[in-house]
């Protein structure tokens, strides 16, 4: 073989060996930080206690698609005291208007939440998944401009 031949070989194996080093990396880190259930439940329910057991817990999905609501108002919910854990799109952008999710049968931490944008209780309901670890969900709608937290935001 010639030596450009080999170089090209060494450097092939040295790229190999690395993907495969970051591949294991992220396999252990996986294994050993994965949500193991009722124990991961538990300890949530400890720490709440710990913290007070007020903190209600929400994530804020983006049903009307302009850019930076979920953004906009997981700022303005954390300033309000709420925990915001996770934002994003919802599963599509026709959401009309702003409803709140109570995700584990506790109506009274949604109608907080609700009642912090400004909603009728009207606009709470009830869609159970206790697998997503939060008290609620806030999807907003088109109706988003008369929402608090997009009041003095020029769109």
């Amino acid at each position: 073989m010639t030596r450009t031949a080999n170089a090209f070989l060494n450097v092939a194996l040295f790229g190999a060996g690395l993907a495969v080093l970051v591949l294991l990396y992220g396999l252990a880190t996986r294994t050993f930080t994965e949500h193991t259930g009722p124990a991961d439940d538990q300890a949530r329910e400890q720490a709440r206690a710990e913290l007070g057991g007020d903190r209600i817990q929400v994530e804020v999905r983006n049903g009307a698609g302009a850019s930076g609501l979920a953004a906009a108002m997981t700022h303005y919910l954390r300033r309000q005291g709420f925990d915001v854990v996770a934002s994003g799109n919802w599963t599509s952008f026709d959401q009309q208007e702003t409803v709140v999710i109570d995700r584990i049968g506790n109506p009274e931490a949604a109608a907080r939440v609700a009642e912090a944008l400004g909603l009728p209780r009207e606009r709470v309901r009830e869609e159970r998944r206790e697998d997503l670890l939060l008290d609620a969900s806030v999807v907003i709608g088109h109706d988003y401009h008369t929402l608090p937290p997009f009041q003095d935001v020029d769109r």
